[in-house]
């Protein structure tokens, strides 16, 4: 574990050091853009459940902050967890918006696998999900929607519900 610390250390201070070298020659843009680069953010989708506002959420702030997105698709069963139709259209969505993203697909609790995901992933800057009311469907404890994500989450949480803008 210790090796991939060292690792990311690394190779954060590469590019601090390249992104120095193109500011230093006038290249600003190119030198915020290395910098930039494992910006990310969690859009954390139930299957059967995906609302535009929160999708449309993520778009806008990933364009306004220049990070990409990371789709956790969290589907019912590790059976249902197939190649889904609407999985590639959300990618395609994006790639239009001119937002980089990716899929990752899970099974079971969304609370769950949304605190797994940004344990793994350091550079996550914070999740979106669509209601709080997803976050316990399929998970087999039942505590209080939010108060033990809270305390176990490694980033901010935003919540898009109904009537909210993006």
């Amino acid at each position: 574990m210790e090796a991939n610390k060292l690792k990311k250390i690394m190779k954060k201070m590469e590019h601090a050091l390249a992104a120095a070298s193109f500011a230093e020659e006038g290249e600003a843009g190119t030198a915020q853009s290395i910098l930039k680069e494992d910006r990310r953010v969690l859009l954390a989708l139930k299957q059967g459940r995906i609302d535009a506002a929160t999708v449309k959420y993520a778009i806008n702030s990933s364009k306004r902050i220049g990070a990409q997105v990371d789709i956790l698709y969290v589907a019912s069963s590790p059976a249902a967890v197939v190649d889904d139709a609407v999985l590639t259209g959300l990618i395609t969505e994006f790639a239009a918006e001119g937002v980089a993203s990716r899929a990752i697909k899970a099974s079971g609790c969304m609370k769950q696998a949304v605190i797994d995901y940004t344990n793994r992933e350091k550079e996550i800057l914070f999740a979106v999900v669509e209601s709080p009311l997803s976050l316990d469907e399929d998970c087999s404890r039942r505590d209080t929607v939010l108060a033990e994500l809270w305390r176990k989450l490694k980033c901010p949480l935003v919540v898009v519900m109904e009537g909210a803008g993006a």
